[in-house]
Parts: C-alpha cells; sequence; structure tokens
C-alpha cells in the first residue's frame, strides 16, 4: 500500500476554497501530524523521528473512535512460557475436549510441568493491525467490510484493538469487546501515505500485547514492505516476536505490479493535508488548512525493487513460523474475505499451555519447545521455540 513519494504542487483553488471552509468552521478527522517534516509520499524517505502512539489517537469527537482501555490489562509474569496450540486430525480437522493430562512439553529435550492450562473455549485478545497506506490493490471501503466482517465471526468475549499506520502509527481503539467502539475505529481508518510497519508490529507487540494476560493474536494486514520506520526495524520485530506469547496472522497482498506501473507518474492522492506553508490572504495571517486536499507526487525507488518485496514476503512468512500463526494472501476482495473468515475460526481452535521453565538461562537464549499429544493419529501446530526474555515489559 504505497503512494508516490515526493509532494509536488498543492492545487491553489482547492486551497482557497478550504480556507474559507476552514473559517467556516470545518473541521478535519483526522489527527495532524506530530513530525514537523511529514511528507506525504507512499515510497518516501524515512521520518527524522518516531511518532509516539498516544500522538495519533484519534478524536472521539471527529470520528467517535476514541482510543478507550477496558481498565483489566495487567501485567505477564515473563518467567511463565506460554505456547498456543492447535491440535488437528489427519484430514486437518481440530480436535476438541482435551484436557491438560493429554499434553507433554519438553523445553531442549527436558520435560517441563504445566502450569497453566486454558482449553478452546477461552477467549482471545485480538490485535487487529491495519496498513492504511496507498495502493490500488483494495479500495478503503473493501477493507473496513472486510475488517468489520472478522469482528463479526469472533465470539462475543474476544477482545479487539484496533491499530492502523501509514507514516504515523494510530491507536484507533484499545482491547475492548463492545462492537460498537470497535466498528467505529475501523471505519474511521482513512488512506494516507508513508509505511512504518516496523514501528506499528513494534508498538503493537510491546506497548500493548505484551502486557496483556491470556491469549492474544495479531492479524497484520499488510503488504510487507516498510519505507518510514526509524525506531524499529525488522529483525528487531522477529526477535520480539519470538518472546511474545501470541499468534500472528499476517494477510499479505502483493503491490509490487502496481508500484510498478506508478514509477516516475504524477498521481493524484485524494484526501491528504498539505505539509506545506498555504497562501495569505489579503489582510490576513497566515493559518493551517486542516480540512483533507488532493496532492501530487512522483514515486522514487524507495521500498520499490523486486529484492525489497522479496524480503518483505520472507518478513511476514518468518513472523507467522516463529509464532505459530499462517500467512494468508489476498489479491482480490474475495480472498481478503476468505483469510479473515479462516482466521476467526482458527482463533477458536487453539488450547493454550504454560510452563516455568526447570533450567532458567541467560536472556536472549534461544530454547528449543516441543509440543506432544497422547492421542494417536494426531498432529500437533505450536511453536517450535522461544527467546529468553531479557526482562518484564517492554525489552
Amino acid at each position: 500500500m504505497h503512494p508516490p513519494r515526493n509532494i509536488a504542487l498543492i492545487f491553489a483553488g482547492f486551497m482557497l476554497a478550504f480556507a474559507f471552509s476552514v473559517a467556516a468552521g470545518g473541521q478535519s478527522r483526522r489527527v495532524p501530524p506530530t513530525s514537523e517534516n511529514q511528507k506525504s509520499n507512499q515510497r518516501q524517505e524515512a521520518k527524522p523521528s518516531p511518532t509516539p502512539l498516544a500522538a495519533n489517537v484519534e478524536s472521539a469527537q471527529n470520528n467517535g473512535a476514541a482510543a478507550e482501555d477496558d481498565g483489566d490489562a495487567i501485567e505477564v509474569d515473563t518467567h511463565l512460557v506460554s505456547i498456543p496450540v492447535r491440535v488437528i486430525d489427519r484430514r486437518n480437522r481440530f480436535i476438541g475436549g482435551l484436557t491438560k493430562a493429554d499434553f507433554t512439553v519438553l523445553e531442549d529435550n527436558v520435560p517441563q510441568e504445566i502450569a497453566y492450562f486454558t482449553n478452546e473455549s477461552q477467549p482471545f485478545t485480538v490485535a487487529l493491525v491495519l496498513d492504511m497506506s496507498y495502493s490500488t490493490t483494495f479500495k478503503i471501503s473493501e477493507i473496513q467490510s472486510a475488517a468489520i466482517a472478522f469482528i463479526d465471526q469472533l465470539r462475543p468475549d474476544d477482545r479487539v484493538m484496533v491499530i492502523s499506520f501509514d507514516q504515523d502509527v494510530h491507536m484507533l481503539c484499545e482491547a475492548t469487546n463492545d462492537r460498537g467502539r470497535i466498528y467505529r475505529a475501523i471505519r474511521s481508518t482513512r488512506i494516507s501515505t508513508g509505511t512504518s510497519l516496523y514501528e506499528a508490529v513494534d508498538l503493537t507487540m510491546n506497548d500493548r500485547l505484551r502486557r496483556i494476560k491470556g491469549r492474544k493474536a495479531i492479524v497484520l494486514f499488510t503488504d510487507g514492505v516498510d519505507t518510514t520506520s526509524r525506531a524499529s526495524n525488522d529483525l528487531q520485530n522477529l526477535r520480539d516476536a519470538m518472546e511474545l506469547d501470541a499468534l500472528i496472522y499476517p494477510i499479505r497482498y502483493d503491490t509490487f505490479a502496481d508500484v510498478q506501473s506508478l514509477k516516475n507518474k504524477s498521481v493524484i492522492i485524494p484526501g491528504q493535508r498539505p505539509t506545506t506553508t498555504p497562501p495569505t490572504l489579503p489582510g490576513k495571517s497566515p493559518f493551517p488548512l486542516p480540512l483533507p486536499v488532493p496532492t501530487v507526487g512522483t514515486p522514487s525507488d524507495k521500498g520499490t525493487t523486486e529484492k525489497e518485496y522479496a524480503a518483505a514476503e520472507e518478513y511476514l512468512n518468518q513472523l507467522a513460523l516463529r509464532t505459530g500463526g499462517t500467512i494468508y494472501l489476498a489479491s482480490t476482495f474475495g480472498n481478503l474475505n476468505n483469510a479473515f473468515t479462516k482466521i476467526a475460526s482458527e482463533l477458536r481452535e487453539f488450547y493454550s499451555l504454560g510452563y516455568y521453565p526447570t533450567d532458567e538461562d541467560r536472556p536472549g537464549k534461544t530454547r528449543k519447545i516441543k509440543v506432544r499429544v497422547g492421542k494417536p493419529n494426531v498432529a500437533v501446530r505450536a511453536r517450535d521455540s522461544y527467546v529468553v526474555a531479557k526482562s518484564s515489559g517492554k525489552k
């Protein structure tokens, strides 16, 4: 999802028209960017500094999607190793009704005592993370409709937080099972410019999910190409994912052909806020234009190469592999709906096991995990390793 990078022109007629609209009391639905150097560009250069997550919370008065907290998030004992486990038969059908006694866990081939067990009926906390940078693959209405349909397929007790990202990361809704709040958060998303994917994943894992107890999952909708992150990177994300007890389900769509067709072409991106100083009307002092106006830009090469797209695909594959999740590909609206449907179904088919390692090791060391089930003709899907956390909370 990536628009052209460098803003070339802002139509003067639009600016004057919106200026008068502001004087008449118009308001923007999007929080103004906190970076003075923000560029309206899909494949733009990295911004000088990361934008704090809290600074990008949407206004409740403007869009009804204020970031609210239910107040029951608690710190997890970081010494407890938690493992989501899915058990299936030879026809790939989920096997329910298992108990703690049916499972055996080994760490580096050493049996561990299972101290924590929940069955498949326990609720999930799901972080829905949506890439809102520009793309011709999906319309904003299609993304919103598919996301809302996904929410409708979750169980009533499942909690959802909604996070979107472009150049900045926007916390639209804290974890809640209030469907009205979740819907408003999804509908408040807007296509914008830049792609701070790594920062969005970092903040989702470390600033949000790490402090929430229970079963957790991240559903990440993106093409995987990052163009504007400064505070995090792909390797850091992958390392942190191995410390986090959450499943990650990337839904990847391919924008490579779209990006190639946009190269060296001027493209109008609707609904963007100008980043240049607007003209001064006679007898008036300069003022900002908060209402969206079209912008025109031409792309550069950042985030457009075949090598970068191959790296993006591998990054998303590894996020799923290292956490026990599954990656889905979506090239059409039907594929997108199907991916969300499969994820919602699969989240109802996990057990959760937890144990306290008998052999504490130095932080940063990778430990191997093996989960076995005492039933014939079954297959177990679970992460096969984790990284010893450095400390409690965010590392």
